[in-house]
Formats: C-alpha cells, sequence, structure tokens
C-alpha cells in the first residue's frame, strides 16, 4: 500500500483529482494507469481528469501539466481543469505571479488568477481548419433517427457543436457517444448540444470524449462561442449555463492586442485535501 496526498477541485463541477508529481512518482504506476485508479467514482476518489504539475520544463513556460481524462486517455486541453490547476500551483507557491503560462500538449496556455478568487484563462484561437482539427467528412451527420448539422472546431481538442431547439440533455445522453466515435472524427470528439436563450447566453450540455456526461467543460464552451460568433447566433462576449454553473466566454477577435484570442473565465474550487491509500 503507497500513501499518497491529494487535493479534489471543481470548476462548475468538472471536477479533478490534483496530485504533485513527487506524489506521483510514489505509485510506481504510468500516468494512465494512475489516473484510471483515482478518477474511478466507485473504488477510488471519483472525478473526471487528473492533474500533475510538472516544474521541468526546459524554461520554455512558467510550469507545465500533465492531464488525463478518467479513461487513461491523454487530453490537449481543459478549460475548467486549467483554471483549478492555475488556482492550485499558485496557492502552493510553485508559481510566483498571479499571471503565467503553462506547457500543454495543445500549446501554451495563460491563466490569470482575478482579485475576486475566480480564472481567467487565454484559450488561445479557435482552429477551423479541417486538417487540423481534425475533421474529415461532411457538415450533415445522420445519426440514428437524426440528421445533425455540425460545427467543427478545436480548441486545441476536438469539437462537434450542435445547435438545436430540441432537448439538449436527451440529446447529450442519447447521440453524444455515437458522434464521439464518430469516423468523421479520426481522434473522437467532445460533443456540445446548444440551445441560444440570446446573443449574450447560452444553454449547453456535453459528451465528453474519454469522459462521457460531465457538468462542464471549458473548451466546449469556447467552441460553441466560437461556432456561435461565426453563424451570428451569438455575440462576442455570452454566458454559457453548463449543469455545473456558467462560465464567461469571450472571444476577442476585434481586439488589436489579442486579436482571435478567446477568454474563459469562471470558478476553480477546492472539494478536499486528503492522504489516499493506493
Amino acid at each position: 500500500m503507497t500513501d499518497i496526498k491529494v487535493t479534489k477541485m471543481q470548476g462548475c463541477g468538472n471536477d479533478f483529482v490534483v496530485l504533485d508529481y513527487d506524489e506521483y512518482l510514489k505509485t510506481g504506476l504510468s500516468m494512465p494507469d494512475l489516473a484510471v485508479k483515482l478518477c474511478d467514482r466507485h473504488f477510488g476518489i471519483g472525478a473526471d481528469g487528473m492533474i500533475i504539475p510538472d516544474l521541468k520544463n526546459n524554461g520554455e513556460t512558467d510550469i507545465a501539466w500533465y492531464f488525463y481524462n478518467n479513461d487513461g486517455s491523454a487530453a490537449q486541453m481543459c478549460g475548467n481543469g486549467m483554471r483549478c490547476f492555475a488556482r492550485y500551483v499558485y496557492d502552493k507557491k510553485l508559481v510566483n505571479k498571479k499571471q503565467f503560462s503553462v506547457k500543454t500538449l495543445a500549446g501554451v496556455i495563460v491563466p490569470e488568477i482575478l482579485d475576486d478568487g475566480k480564472v481567467k484563462v487565454d484559450m488561445g484561437v479557435p482552429v477551423f481548419d479541417y486538417d487540423k482539427i481534425p475533421f474529415k467528412g461532411e457538415t450533415t451527420v445522420q445519426l440514428k433517427d437524426k440528421t445533425f448539422k455540425i460545427h467543427p472546431v478545436s480548441m486545441g481538442n476536438p469539437h462537434c457543436v450542435i445547435f438545436t431547439d430540441e432537448d439538449i440533455m436527451f440529446l447529450a445522453e442519447n447521440y453524444g457517444p455515437l458522434m464521439e466515435k464518430h469516423p468523421y472524427f479520426p481522434e473522437k470528439t467532445n460533443t456540445e448540444f446548444v440551445n441560444i436563450v440570446s446573443r449574450t447566453e447560452i444553454n449547453m450540455r456535453v459528451y465528453e470524449r474519454g469522459c462521457g456526461i460531465t457538468l462542464a467543460c471549458g473548451t466546449g464552451a469556447c467552441a460553441c462561442i466560437a461556432a456561435g460568433v461565426l453563424n451570428n447566433l451569438t455575440e462576442q462576449k455570452v454566458k454559457v449555463n453548463l449543469l455545473g454553473g456558467a462560465v464567461i466566454v469571450e472571444w476577442c477577435r476585434n481586439q488589436e492586442v489579442s486579436a482571435g484570442h478567446i477568454f474563459l473565465t469562471g470558478s476553480a474550487e477546492y472539494s478536499f485535501v486528503a492522504n489516499y491509500m493506493l
């Protein structure tokens, strides 16, 4: 048996197990295997993903991270996870400034700890190039008895955005698993089902690649606004209502300093800190 110190955090209900790199080394497990064990909601701690900070990043950024979904698959990026990560490393003084750079599989991401405790993350520039998403198909998809118009977007990870007037929770539960593994998305995809409330507010439900239904998805919220703006359905700054709470997404595509970048702002909360016997 191995005793490790872990922290449980959540952002809008999207929950994560966070542990230091030294604690990970104690386990003797691979990161994918450890993620599966810790994130299991019946036999482990239970979480949507596992996060491990890494200070050994050759000076390219202030810090780096390892992020794994609860099925053991590595994810390029996670907006809610990044907010929790930023709060964790700042509070533990692994970084000494409120705005810093993080090396991820999606590139360099810059979070900022705000005075009210929320975290604002520069999520980078949305990608619509099909080869880079990657997406290989048509923008109309037949799933069982329904035909959907889809909007492929990458926020460092692939997303399939679907605007609809139907029950988005029902659609996420019943069609999300089919879309995740659709051959149009060779690396699988996160799928967001969206009801437009107004030009400045949407409701979103998500079926996440490697996780299933989750209470929130930060990169998904950003992908929805990117698709919403391009299709003249929303403004550039929008409140996104998720199962676990709300986030604010702003696409600053007309600002000279941060042209094209999308910013995600929301909560990052601690659930508990504990010693866990593995």
